[in-house]
């Protein structure tokens, strides 16, 4: 009877040790925001991860306010949606505390048009829509003067607005949406400026689609897209490894692949 005691003590051992260890091994998950239904590079990450007990729960929003608001409220853990710039307009529009913690890729902003091929063809009156939040918007207003449709105030610096075009000889008017809209717009408007990921997830090559690209030399840092976390959770272990996962050669040859070469990993670029 002793002998039966001691061995259900020691079962009870084993099974209460064994649950611990279980619970101890248990996966860690991550929940990740990204603002793209393609997102083949997190979904290489999630497997590397996996093999490592890290799961890593990719959430995909159709616009660039929400994965924020979701990161600010906590009900993501991450997001990597967004340039840095972008990042610093949100903070001091909402008053969050929203900290890039890596850098991911470089994907320049184009124009695009269903109706013209080249720059030079851009008629008088034309209208181009362009992104209406302040860093894509000003991004946007950039492009167009560095293609030489138009002149903005230049102390007003990576932030321009339309009030601030100074010089528009061919009276162009600037159509202001939703970043999610400007692709869908090309067929209402005679050009677009549309974000490289929208772009591709609408069906457009960046690279032969474009009828103006942005140049990728040093004054496109500000626009080096970010991996973004909480303030306080910037130095989670876990986070670390999520970025060690992504900064990596076989996940830049994924989006090498996966953007047709439009998305450019920069976190071992030097911009000149």
């Amino acid at each position: 009877m002793k002998k039966l005691k001691y061995w259900l003590i020691a079962l009870a051992a084993i099974l209460f040790f064994g649950g611990v260890s279980t619970a101890t091994h248990a996966a860690t998950t991550v929940k990740v925001g990204v603002a793209s239904a393609k997102h083949e590079e997190w979904d290489a990450v999630k497997e590397k991860l996996a093999k490592k007990g890290i799961n890593i729960q990719i959430v995909t929003f159709t616009d660039y306010v929400q994965p924020n608001n979701a990161l600010a409220e906590g009900s993501l853990d991450l997001n990597a949606f967004q340039t840095n710039i972008y990042l610093q307009s949100y903070n001091k529009e909402h008053h969050t505390n929203l900290v890039p913690i890596a850098k991911t890729v470089i994907a320049p902003l184009g124009l695009y048009s269903d109706k013209i091929t080249k720059i030079s063809q851009v008629k008088k009156g034309a209208t181009i829509a362009i992104p209406n939040d302040a860093s894509n918007g000003g991004r946007a207003l950039l492009l167009l003067q560095s293609a030489g449709l138009i002149k903005v105030d230049s102390s007003k610096g990576q932030y321009p607005t339309v009030k601030d075009i100074t010089k528009n000889k061919k009276n162009l008017k600037i159509k202001e949406l939703d970043a999610n809209q400007t692709a869908r717009a090309l067929k209402d408007v005679d050009a677009s400026v549309i974000n490289s990921g929208m772009a591709v997830d609408a069906g457009i090559n960046p690279k032969k689609d474009a009828i103006y690209l942005e140049k990728v030399n040093k004054k496109a840092e500000p626009y080096i897209n970010v991996i973004a976390a909480q303030k306080k959770n910037r130095n989670k272990a876990v986070y670390k490894k999520v970025v060690k996962a992504f900064q990596s050669e076989d996940i830049a040859k994924v989006i090498s692949k996966s953007s047709k070469g439009a998305s450019i990993p920069v976190w071992n670029t030097k911009l000149k």
